[in-house]
């Protein structure tokens, strides 16, 4: 399955690339996500748990970022898992791009993903709404955080500006796992349901 996406971000292209490629910060913008290891710069593991209506699948995974390019800022992050108490995967490669828009920037992101065991019976349909709406708690996450982390017009320069150690620093946004899924799967769950109720009529 393919999934599209993209969202503007009011902060360089640099800085949101940046942003974007940093898994210490990028993970608290993942509903459900827990870093466990950096392996390299390049390569990490961690932890994703997903509730998908009255199932709850938790996965073991290695993500690898491949194919860096800072001057045309693109990547490909490939990834798999496994569940940790089933025989169902997941694996996952998303293409990002990071463009100039304006005096910001926006960011594509253009995914593969296929998914074995206990999720994948709810379908094509469903699945993409779910990892649709998943992106979107990311992107609001990431450009409220970009976007604090972004200086004010004229603050930094002339004379009496203030040395950026003295800004307050802002406190870095993160998802919210129970309501992020709350609003996911609501969705979600009324197509579940539905799909039964057609079929035992």
């Amino acid at each position: 399955m393919q999934l599209e996406n993209s969202f503007a971000v009011g902060a360089p292209p640099e800085r949101v690339f940046a942003y974007l490629l940093d898994v210490n910060k990028i993970v608290g913008c993942v509903p459900g996500a827990e870093l466990s290891e950096v392996v390299d710069p390049t390569t990490f593991k961690g932890k994703v748990k997903v509730k998908v209506g009255p199932i709850t699948v938790a996965y073991n995974g290695t993500a690898k970022i491949t194919d860096r390019n800072d001057s045309q800022r693109t990547a490909t992050l490939e990834a798999e898992g496994r569940e940790t108490t089933g025989p169902g995967s997941a694996r996952a490669k998303a293409y990002m791009s990071v463009l100039p828009e304006g005096v910001g920037s926006v960011v594509k992101i253009v995914t593969d993903y296929s998914v074995a065991g206990r999720v994948a019976q709810f379908g094509r349909g469903v699945m993409e709404d779910v990892s649709r709406k998943i992106v979107n708690e990311m992107a609001a996450c990431i450009k409220s955080n970009v976007e604090a982390a972004e200086p004010a017009a004229g603050g930094s320069e002339g004379a009496g500006a203030l040395d950026a150690s003295d800004a307050p620093k802002p406190v870095a946004a993160t998802a919210k796992p129970v309501n992020a899924f709350g609003l996911l799967f609501s969705v979600f769950w009324a197509r579940v349901r539905a799909v039964f109720s057609r079929g035992s009529a």
